[in-house]
């Protein structure tokens, strides 16, 4: 998922001076941004992501081992989302495949993050580029990856990935491979943005290349666009998006077919005003009266 993070460091203006200096970038003892050091240093980051893939490769494993034509898991495609349709091809079927995104989902870019962390840079379009093509050896694999696809080839299950880096296929690939996770060959088990003849962040065109030659068991991604478009659809609001993962029908894909790892640094998730994040409700305060008990929440409530 191609980040949109902005990093900020406030510039400090010189009495007289016509100028302003640059932003004074932290010393390496500073302490990390509080979503920098759960993602990247912290041991809960690495339980939660352990999890993930432990259960990935499980749910997809014995999805391999049903006696029946498989069927691909429900996925966004053309703008919807689509319902599980059959695998059949003649009279055997597609080869069976788990898509996941690339990054923070089968990597960690701690490279990049640690350089605009000391810098003070924001993200831009011309430093991610440099990342792509020289950042290999700065990678990380995310916790839990490097078993996960490993069990998954083991088992006759093809790993695809749908990024949404764009400047690089050679460097995408570099950076799967130095994670240790093995060869990802483009247009064939490797995706980026504009494979689909869209330059768009929206996958849905590159899950529909994808599902013509795979039967894909299982999506894992860090951003609910890696399993529809309509959940970042940006008349929605971060409710509404909530609501619509959260309930209903959606909501039982959590787990048994969509996989989500956890990235609190940068991306769609990371949006909304404290009104829209604290509905009515939810606003106490030590001031604040009694209130009549809420009703007993169910699930989906």
């Amino acid at each position: 998922m191609m980040r949109t993070i902005m990093t900020s460091i406030a510039a400090v203006a010189l009495t007289g001076c016509a100028t302003t200096p640059a932003p004074q970038a932290p010393v390496a003892s500073a302490d990390a941004p509080d979503t920098m050091q759960w993602l990247y240093g912290s041991g809960e980051a690495a339980g939660a992501s352990i999890q993930a893939w432990r259960n990935i490769a499980d749910y997809a494993i014995a999805r391999s081992r049903e006696r029946r034509i498989p069927q691909s898991v429900t996925m966004g495609i053309g703008g919807e989302i689509a319902g599980p349709a059959s695998c059949a091809l003649g009279e055997s079927w597609k080869p069976l495949a788990v898509v996941f995104d690339v990054d923070e989902t089968v990597i960690l870019n701690q490279g990049y993050e640690y350089w605009t962390t000391v810098t003070g840079n924001s993200f831009s379009k011309e430093s991610w580029e440099k990342w792509e093509k020289t950042g290999a050896s700065y990678v990380r694999p995310v916790p839990g990856a490097v078993t996960g696809i490993r069990r998954l080839r083991e088992a006759g299950i093809t790993p695809v990935f749908n990024t949404n880096r764009e400047f690089s296929p050679e460097g995408a690939a570099r950076a799967i491979a130095a994670a240790g996770l093995g060869e990802a060959v483009h247009r064939d088990t490797l995706f980026l943005r504009g494979d689909d003849g869209v330059n768009s962040g929206d996958k849905d065109g590159r899950r529909a290349l994808i599902a013509e030659r795979y039967c894909v068991v299982a999506l894992a991604g860090d951003n609910l666009g890696d399993f529809a478009d309509v959940f970042n659809d940006d008349a929605r609001t971060p409710l509404e998006r909530r609501e619509l993962a959260a309930r209903g029908d959606l909501a039982q894909l959590w787990g048994n077919g969509w996989f989500v790892l956890p990235n609190p640094v940068y991306g769609y998730s990371l949006k909304g005003t404290v009104e829209q994040v604290f509905p009515e409700g939810t606003r106490w305060s030590p001031e604040t009266a009694p209130a009549d008990a809420p009703a007993i929440m169910n699930e989906g409530n």
